[in-house]
């Protein structure tokens, strides 16, 4: 497969610092090192992603408002001509961040995985998450209706919702009772948890991941179009059970199509942004030679072999395991090991409802 041009997606976890515990979490951010780089490397591997000429990066974790100078380093995107998106959970959101939000980014969403506390709590692994999002979407409310009075540059700000079994009978109350709080909201976008990370745990799979059944149905024309319909006229919903990110061997033809280039906080880039393993660091090699070299692993045997198998969430789900362990290093498969170790399945089944 010859790739050459960058990626259209950037996705860079600027930290693994994070006040929640997801159960969904891809990284396990807030049970590990934060590996988050200094100010000066930050801005050296913005300048590095600006050489690869991405539609947009999108600025995850961890929790990214965490990060000091993280809008300096958004900047420096912006002023390349970069857009740039921003995922926080609001748990530390401040007036003056929504304020800078607003001036930085792009685009910004807010998590939000139930639409009561009961749900969204326990998803997310802390008492007072739900009211913290919730106030954080009323600041960012503020804000865009300011800057829409002023005739300022308009703020897109969203909910992003990962859409589990606990969730997923709450979607049209996403609509009915979250959305209508605040009248500057853009978008709401449900998004089938993908099973990496801790996600991928055959426990998970058992009790929160979604089975094919539940994602056919959020994915149905008659679904989206249902809750489109019980939304706000202002408010744009999206469904996706992320089925692109089952990357198989020589699907990808032109950059459109092409995978995400997934950056960890250090600067390493993902060989796959699905799974564990990397290829070469941004501050140490040629951005697009580690581009080049992550998506040939698309044509390694094991990964052909592994990958073209998968047809179900669950088969999606040991794929990722299986490829974490076969190109994780030993710190990678020391912490798969442990997964099992310190969560059981009383945990979800305390999730489901």
């Amino acid at each position: 497969m010859s790739v050459s041009s960058g990626p259209e997606v950037v996705v860079w976890d600027t930290t693994y610092a994070c006040p929640l515990r997801c159960s969904h979490c891809y990284s396990e951010s807030g049970r590990r090192a934060p590996r988050q780089l200094s100010h000066e490397d930050m801005l050296r591997v913005a300048d590095a992603l600006v050489t690869l000429d991405p539609r947009v990066v999108v600025l995850s974790g961890g929790e990214p408002l965490v990060v000091k100078g993280v809008f300096e380093v958004a900047g420096r995107l912006a002023r390349a001509g970069v857009k740039t998106a921003v995922y926080t959970s609001g748990w530390i959101m401040e007036p003056w961040m929504a304020t800078e939000l607003a001036k930085t980014f792009d685009e910004v969403i807010v998590s939000l995985d139930g639409a009561t506390a009961q749900v969204h709590d326990r998803i997310r692994g802390r008492r007072g998450s739900f009211d913290r999002a919730l106030s954080a979407l009323t600041m960012l409310d503020a804000v865009a209706r300011e800057r829409r009075r002023r005739q300022r540059t308009p703020l897109w700000f969203g909910i992003g919702c990962v859409v589990v079994r606990s969730n997923f009978p709450q979607l049209a109350e996403f609509c009915t009772a979250i959305a209508p709080r605040y009248p500057e909201l853009r978008s709401v976008t449900f998004n089938a948890a993908v099973p990496e990370g801790l996600a991928s745990r055959p426990e998970f799979g058992h009790f929160e991941l979604l089975d094919d059944a539940q994602v056919a149905e959020l994915t149905s024309p008659g679904k989206l179009a249902r809750l489109q319909e019980l939304a706000p006229d202002s408010v744009r919903v999206f469904a996706t059970d992320n089925g692109s990110l089952v990357m198989r061997p020589n699907r990808f033809a032109s950059r459109a199509d092409s995978p995400v280039m997934h950056v960890e906080p250090d600067g390493e880039v993902r060989a796959l942004s699905v799974c564990e393993g990397t290829v070469g660091n941004l501050l140490e090699e040629s951005p697009l030679e580690l581009w080049r070299r992550g998506t040939s692993r698309l044509q390694d045997p094991f990964v052909v072999e592994t990958l073209s198998a998968v047809r179900t969430m669950q088969e999606w789900a040991e794929a990722v395991r299986r490829m974490d362990y076969h190109f994780g290093s030993q710190e990678v498969r020391s912490r798969i090991d442990r997964r099992s170790v310190r969560t059981n399945p009383p945990e979800f089944s305390a999730l489901a409802l």
